[in-house]
């Protein structure tokens, strides 16, 4: 199964409150740090070409966009079901 991943930077706010948000949520996500690896920065303009700013938030193969989507699924109900299956405390 994919994971969550958040590429973020060390001084984002916008990242913060992204990943803030997922662990109310009790979902599981890796912290990709472009800033400290330019490997990942690359990896994530393969995984969203247009994307320039953080975060970047992919959940499995579904990329979200960036913390704005984010909460806009929230918002909209549809957050937790597509967080379901990667819930920690999924037994």
């Amino acid at each position: 199964m994919s994971r969550i991943a958040v590429y973020s930077t060390r001084i984002c706010p916008y990242c913060v409150m992204a990943k803030r948000l997922l662990a109310s949520k009790g979902a599981a996500y890796e912290d990709l740090l472009i800033d400290q690896d330019p490997a990942l920065r690359e990896e994530m303009q393969r995984r969203a070409p247009a994307a320039r700013t953080v975060p970047q938030i992919f959940i499995g193969d579904t990329h979200v966009g960036g913390f704005d989507e984010l909460a806009a699924l929230d918002r909209a109900g549809e957050l937790d079901e597509l967080l379901a299956p990667y819930r920690d405390n999924q037994d």
